[in-house]
């Protein structure tokens, strides 16, 4: 039976990953009678071991071609779905709600928007895998094991990390990272969300206070941001989860909550 309040939830992944990623997310909403779609960022169809052969159709993507990617999909649909985003993708899900988009939105651990100055060292340690080398704004950059050891597995072992870097990762445009980095100094910034629109959705942030790429203090700065709106906004800080919480042990309770505010705040 659809819900009364949607019948789809929609899922969008960050960057280094595919929308494999949310494959347990997925089979686990599916078993509670909810229609699930993931479409992947465009160029990310092909099989995973031919990006990570050659990944450079994805190199010309920005902020705003993707966005523009989910827009169309969204719109297509029959109803508004809710809108599930990771890392870059919750960022992504934060602008969709705010071009009057979903029923509702989740950014987990969500890439920081134009006007969040807060740069936590170890954010700036895994920005800086791309950011180092100016040429990696047209090309994309692959993380290695320990990179990604530190990035997503740090409350794995290496080699628990190795297993889920062998099975997810994918190189990653070098250009949202970019653009997200230098949007505070740049006029009409691709990351630019509208903290006052009063209009959107219902938008739940949610946080890992162990999370190396996107601390929960970036979070809890964003929610700050939305006071400015009258629209819902919630917040949800996990102290033990990492920027991995998808996969991370316990990863069914996100996915229970995220679910269960998301039927509440549509209902």
């Amino acid at each position: 039976m659809a819900d009364p309040g949607f019948d789809t939830v929609l899922l969008i992944h960050g960057l280094w990953m595919t929308s494999l990623c949310w494959e347990h997310w997925t089979e686990r909403f599916r078993g509670r009678g909810i229609n699930v779609i993931a479409p992947g960022w465009p160029g990310t169809e092909v099989p995973i071991e031919d990006l990570r052969k050659d990944a450079s159709a994805l190199a010309p993507l920005g902020v705003r071609e993707i966005v523009d990617h989910y827009d169309k999909i969204i719109r297509a649909l029959d109803r508004p779905p809710v809108l599930m985003g990771h890392s870059f993708g919750g960022l992504f899900v934060q602008m969709l709600l705010d071009r009057g988009l979903g029923a509702a939105g989740i950014s987990i651990d969500g890439a920081p928007a134009k006007g969040i100055k807060l740069l936590p060292a170890s954010a700036l340690v895994v920005a800086g895998y791309a950011l180092k080398n100016p040429a990696n704004r047209h090309r994309t950059v692959a993380l290695n094991g320990k990179q990604f050891h530190y990035a997503f597995g740090n409350s794995l072992t290496r080699e628990q990390s190795d297993a889920v870097h062998a099975r997810y990762a994918i190189p990653g445009p070098g250009r949202p990272l970019f653009q997200a980095a230098f949007a505070n100094v740049t006029r009409d910034a691709a990351t630019t969300v509208n903290f006052a629109n009063s209009k959107r959705a219902p938008l739940l942030l949610v946080g890992g206070g162990k999370d190396h790429v996107v601390p929960a203090s970036v979070t809890k700065t964003t929610k700050k941001k939305y006071k400015q709106s009258t629209a819902v906004t919630d917040l949800t800080i996990y102290p033990d989860r990492t920027h991995y919480t998808l996969g991370q042990q316990g990863w069914e309770k996100v996915a229970d909550d995220s679910l269960a505010w998301a039927r509440a705040r549509t209902a």
